[in-house]
């Protein structure tokens, strides 16, 4: 099933399940004489409204991901905390602060809690009805995802007799892919087939149109696990590993498992596209502002810089952006001119003496990073990201950092959890730290994190954090 599909559904569930509670409390209050309105247009377009704005927290609290693999009881106990928190937002925004908390609440109060009641009799039964008619649906064939398992012997073979033995996870092996270089021609294993090795497990995943590809090697496979992953790095594609290969991946992986049937999401879908929306949306509405409304001190900053040192005002370099695409970067300069010239591509130090006088006043609060505001507006970049590297050192970190290129499935950003967690690159073992804070954003990547990610930065910025 698609997921366009799979969200309309979702939605709609959401739709009846909140309009039955809108209408049963409107009910309730005009039954006992706190609700004059009766007009039945204006109850829709007030019911409009809210229903609106409970779908909008749904989905800022993550409620319409994928539907595969979802367990009944989970997925009661998000939509109850979801429910109870914005019930509790609405509580405490009327709140009247001249009330005398040792006298009972007022009735109209009392109501918002009977809403709540009522919410939770209708919107998560709701929900476990729509899993449960997808887990029939998945049971019967419906919705599976094309998925390679990588391994061929009697583990890979296990798994897939386990895969089988639970339709309802939602995956339909359509072949095995080999570890050795030389696999046995035409084999297969209950008519599914082995499709070739690992070198090139890249094209078979393009080819057969795989959605998932579950790793299942024998022995010692750390090196085998990774080359995997990088070749399959520009395929759309999600992958799982079986729980005793989990070391390999400490810190990467979200752990799932249904029918006591374990499997580990590794490196997991990044972010819904109308999140991604969203997130564009935001970047160029931002960006767009501060570029103009604060037109005038940026103008100050290009004069400050101009009369402290010779050079141009902007500093241009090429970096390395999603996908591997280069592009230009553009900075406050706030090193002297040509600063490279004589050293070759060099990591900035914390007190870096190439900083010109005005260079280190832009660096404490990074306002040497606003010019990239036009990278964001050109779509090169967001504001929330990892860093963009240049290629020299990209080229480094790819041979010597295993999952490096991860980081370039996403757009790079202005600013990004590794920065408000660390300095400056200044060493190879302070890249890995680094990599380490910005896989965990992508694994964790939405728009909650990037609201975590903005306020914490504009702490950074205001108590003079930066280097």
């Amino acid at each position: 099933m698609q997921r366009r599909v799979q969200i309309f559904l979702t939605l709609a569930a959401d739709f009846i399940s909140l309009n039955s509670a809108f209408f049963l409390w409107a009910w309730l209050r005009r039954e006992m004489g706190f609700f004059a309105e009766s007009d039945l247009i204006s109850l829709l377009q007030l019911s409009l409204i809210i229903n609106l704005a409970w779908i909008l927290f749904f989905a800022f609290y993550g409620l319409y991901g994928l539907w595969h693999a979802k367990s009944r009881v989970d997925e009661f106990i998000r939509v109850f905390k979801t429910l109870s928190l914005g019930v509790l937002i609405l509580f405490l925004l009327t709140f009247e602060s001249e009330s005398d908390l040792s006298t009972p609440p007022k009735m109209s109060r009392m109501f918002i809690v009977n809403y709540w009641l009522i919410l939770l009799v209708t919107v998560p039964p709701m929900r476990v009805l729509l899993r449960t008619v997808q887990r029939a649906l998945l049971s019967a064939g419906i919705g599976h995802r094309r998925t390679l398992i990588v391994g061929w012997g009697k583990k890979s073979w296990h798994l897939s007799d386990e895969i089988g033995r639970f339709p309802a996870l939602g995956h339909n092996v359509i072949g095995f892919v080999a570890e050795t270089s030389e696999p046995v021609r035409d084999a297969a294993y209950k008519n599914i087939p082995l499709l070739g090795s690992i070198d090139r497990i890249d094209a078979i995943v393009q080819k057969v149109k795989a959605q998932e590809v579950i790793l299942a090697m024998q022995g010692n496979t750390r090196q085998k696990v990774m080359e995997v992953i990088d070749q399959c790095n520009g395929c759309q594609v999600n992958f799982k590993i079986v729980p005793d290969l989990y070391d390999i991946v400490i810190g990467q992986a979200r752990t799932n498992q249904i029918y006591g049937f374990p499997l580990i999401d590794v490196q997991p879908r990044i972010m819904p596209p109308w999140e991604q929306r969203v997130k564009r949306l935001m970047d160029v509405m931002i960006s767009a502002f501060v570029i103009i409304a604060f037109a005038p001190l940026w103008l100050l900053v290009a004069i400050a810089i101009k009369l402290d040192s010779k050079g141009t005002v902007f500093y241009k370099q090429n970096r390395v952006g999603k996908d591997g695409k280069e592009f230009m970067v553009y900075k406050f300069r706030s090193m002297v001119q040509d600063a490279e010239s004589q050293t070759g591509p060099m990591w900035a130090e914390k007190k870096d003496p190439r900083l010109t006088m005005v260079g280190k006043l832009l660096r404490r609060p990074r306002i040497d990073e606003v010019p990239q505001l036009i990278n964001v507006l050109k779509g090169e970049m967001s504001l929330i990201g990892p860093r963009p590297e240049r290629p020299y050192f990209v080229n480094k970190f790819k041979r010597d950092i295993p999952f490096y290129t991860r980081r370039l499935k996403v757009k790079p950003g202005i600013t990004g959890w590794a920065q408000i967690k660390g300095g400056y690159d200044t060493s190879i073992e302070n890249v890995r730290t680094k990599l380490q804070y910005d896989l965990f954003y992508i694994e964790n990547m939405s728009l909650r994190m990037d609201l975590k990610v903005i306020l914490n930065t504009i702490y950074v910025m205001l108590s003079g954090k930066g280097q």
